[in-house]
């Protein structure tokens, strides 16, 4: 399958959007370490990526809070079932592991919740940044929890107090 990539420019991170033909969204990488490689054996195509670029520009300045996008994240069964939980919960609010292994069933799931979790392959679209620890502390995140924090905090959810801060958008 063909895939096409562009580049989002944000004031919290830089991320390439990965697309298939039909402008799917198979992948979203973020620049946590500062640096954005081209996605292998894909090629630019701002056209066919315009659809997601906008809506997740729209999303960062503040201006949207839910997506029209379809998503294709490749992964197991299982992994898939926890990024379904994870994609129900509302902007502005966030879920621990240990709800998210209930809601699917099995409580003792949690580090296994997690698991999954980190290998999100569209972050963003799948709101894994709004899932926190057990004391709502921020744990977890590929992007990195300055981040995470950034994300939740664009969205209006509260954060503990020591990762607490303001971001001009």
């Amino acid at each position: 399958m063909a895939e096409y990539w562009e580049r989002i420019t944000s004031p919290i991170c830089d991320f390439t959007v990965v697309v298939d033909a039909n402008g799917v969204v198979l992948r979203i990488h973020l620049a946590a370490d500062g640096t954005l490689p081209d996605p292998a054996g894909a090629e630019r195509d701002p056209v066919r990526c315009h659809e997601a670029i906008r809506q997740l520009s729209e999303y960062l300045a503040g201006r949207r809070r839910s997506f029209s996008l379809s998503v294709d994240p490749v992964g197991t069964d299982f992994q898939r079932r926890v990024w379904a939980a994870v994609g129900e919960i509302p902007f502005g609010r966030t879920s621990t592991y240990g709800a998210v292994a209930d809601r699917l069933g099995d409580p003792k799931m949690v580090r296994a919740v997690g698991r999954a979790n980190g290998a999100n392959p569209i972050p963003i679209l799948i709101p894994c940044h709004r899932v926190v620890g057990a004391g709502g502390d921020l744990v977890g995140y590929g992007g990195g929890l300055p981040l995470k924090a950034a994300l939740l905090e664009l969205e209006g959810a509260r954060l503990p107090g020591d990762m607490q801060r303001r971001f001009d958008f």
